[in-house]
């Protein structure tokens, strides 16, 4: 009776964020209410049993995307006001999000209540996979080409929107102080560290520790912090390209140890090893995520004089 009435509770506050956050007349009120709508999100998916959406929930749609909305508002300066809107400019958005909302329902309503084929090609597979977990070993081991592109169109997504964005002077202030801020940085890499360890056991891995890894760089960031993360920078350069590369390599690396040429198949891993390939896959798979996402966020701030003048030129900060 307690957990029904805790569920209920849940659903109401859900939908009177979402409506408070969609009405609020102030834009930074807004960003900070659909942020608790995230983290009240993160918690309804724990409670439908789904730990890989929470995890995901909280550090994308809570924390990355939260900063985004913060970093939008500093570069449109403080004269945009929602009341400055008339009610047909409300309408049209009003009436996206339904349709958008419509559409994600009627797919959700055609999902299989039973599990599909592939859950049991996992489980009598697990043992050889090198991992504990069954969605660990379908994204990183059964299914590796589908992590593999998914990680390629990360990369070219980062790439291509360093290409054509516009760099603009970050025209806004960060109200976070910078004690919080450096606080943050050790507890996101903790709980990132947990999260990608955990993954081959219980619901986390590389996605989920690289969007918490790349929400604590986005603040810090925002927060003038972290001056040397820019593309500019070829340590960073090599981290955005560290999960692809590792993943080409262990591929190579399969098929060398797999003998013969007529028998070998890529991206299959050999049951000894499975579990280190796998590890340490994630581990460049997280940095590289985190990279991208971060840039993505970022891409358009300008890098700072004192980080693009050299020892000696005598350029610094004005």
């Amino acid at each position: 009776m307690s957990l029904l009435l805790f569920d209920a509770l849940l659903c109401l506050l859900l939908l009177a964020l979402a409506l408070a956050s969609m009405l609020s007349r102030q834009l930074a009120h807004a960003v900070i209410l659909y942020i608790a709508f995230g983290l009240l999100m993160a918690l309804a998916w724990a409670r439908l049993a789904a730990p890989d959406l929470a995890l995901a929930e909280a550090a994308i749609g809570a924390g990355l995307t939260g900063a985004l909305c913060f970093s939008a508002l500093a570069r449109q300066g403080p004269q945009l006001n929602m009341k400055d809107l008339s009610w047909r400019q409300r309408l049209w958005p009003a009436l996206f999000v339904v349709i958008i909302l419509s559409g994600l329902l009627s797919a959700v309503l055609q999902i299989p209540l039973q599990p599909g084929p592939l859950l049991a090609v996992a489980e009598a597979e697990l043992a050889d996979s090198g991992v504990s977990h069954p969605v660990t070993a379908v994204l990183l081991n059964f299914r590796s080409w589908d992590t593999l592109l998914e990680l390629l169109v990360l990369l070219l997504a980062l790439v291509g929107t360093l290409q054509v964005a516009p760099a603009r002077a970050h025209s806004g202030s960060w109200a976070l102080s910078r004690s919080w801020s450096q606080l943050l940085a050790p507890l996101v890499l903790l709980l990132a560290g947990y999260v990608l360890w955990a993954g081959a056991s219980q619901p986390g891995g590389a996605f989920q520790a690289g969007a918490l890894l790349a929400a604590g760089a986005v603040v810090l960031r925002l927060n003038q912090q972290l001056n040397w993360l820019h593309w500019g920078n070829v340590w960073i350069r090599l981290l955005a390209v560290s999960g692809v590369a590792m993943f080409t390599l262990s591929g190579l690396f399969a098929l060398l140890l797999s003998g013969s040429a007529a028998t070998a198949i890529w991206l299959q891993w050999p049951v000894a090893l499975a579990g280190s390939i796998i590890l340490l896959i994630e581990l460049f798979a997280s940095l590289a995520i985190a990279i991208s996402l971060t840039l993505l966020v970022m891409a358009e701030q300008p890098v700072p004089r004192c980080i693009l003048a050299g020892p000696g030129t005598g350029e610094g900060v004005k």
